[in-house]
């Protein structure tokens, strides 16, 4: 606003002692538009919005901090019809459910004016309520529950979806030789050998450097892959595979020999060192 208007919205003040009615674009509005339309419903504000006929009973009951289980029907009834009339000024077929529940309460009422008639021995006199409190209970327990169900973390509304695009491999690589994939390979074949023991007292000198020899000639002799467990002969007894198998660590240590594996939890299979460099 410019400074202009300020001081003549300010003289116009204080000539007429009250403020402006409204301000369009800055500008002050001393009397409403003579052709200014408002609809008979422009104003009308509904302070709650219920779900149902029950919702709006289970609101008042809460209101009033009575227990469910022992309704006043009187004020209850009175409450509801009130709520029910201003509805019924404003949309006719809103309020249609709610009379239904309008009607139910007042012969709910009436039943309860009326004397009861005697039970029999042992039987208790059946409450008139007692449909309605069931129904008021019945809903009370889904309302809960979906309230916990709407507080769980739901997707694009507490959090978004994220998705990441990989792009796969050309090459095809193929996992190194684990360390306990070797190892029970080789508890496969002690087992295997303890099967064949033969209970003989005997003391006999074992070479690894013969063992790594014989484990060279073998691998020359087939020039190329070796199947791990065709390198051992379970029945020569438990102390010769062990030396030979010392010596195939010894062959790995000193890089003579390599041991590869297709994938995991495969056949491991061995070859010299030296044929690898030969077929390149």
């Amino acid at each position: 606003m410019s400074d202009s208007a300020i001081i003549e919205e300010a003289a116009a003040t204080a000539e007429g002692g009250a403020s402006p009615l409204a301000r369009i674009y800055g500008e002050p509005l001393a009397q409403m538009p003579h052709d200014l339309y408002i609809p008979p419903d422009a104003m009308a504000v509904m302070l709650d919005a219920f779900e149902g006929p029950l919702d709006l009973l289970l609101y008042l009951i809460r209101k009033a901090n009575v227990n469910v289980l022992d309704i006043p029907m009187a004020p209850l009834t009175e409450q509801y019809l009130l709520y029910v009339e201003a509805m019924r000024s404003q949309n006719l077929e809103l309020a249609a459910d709610y009379l239904v529940m309008a009607a139910m309460l007042i012969e709910i009422k009436s039943r309860m004016l009326l004397p009861r008639p005697k039970a029999v021995a042992g039987d208790e006199a059946e409450d008139p309520r007692a449909e309605l409190v069931r129904r008021l209970v019945e809903y009370e327990q889904m309302k809960l529950a979906a309230h916990e169900l709407n507080e769980l973390p739901q997707a694009e509304r507490d959090f978004d979806w994220v998705e990441v695009w990989v792009e796969k491999a050309l090459l095809r690589r193929l996992p190194e030789v684990n360390p306990l994939d070797l190892q029970n390979a080789w508890r496969g074949i002690f087992r295997e050998a303890r099967l064949h023991t033969r209970h003989q007292l005997q003391r006999e000198e074992l070479s690894v450097r013969e063992h790594m020899g014989l484990i060279l000639r073998r691998l020359r002799a087939a020039g190329g892959f070796v199947d791990f467990v065709d390198l051992f002969d379970p029945t020569l007894g438990a102390p010769v595979l062990v030396v030979h198998f010392l010596a195939l660590l010894e062959l790995a240590r000193e890089h003579l020999l390599e041991m590869t594996q297709a994938e995991a939890f495969a056949p491991i299979y061995l070859r010299l060192a030296d044929e690898r460099s030969d077929s390149r």
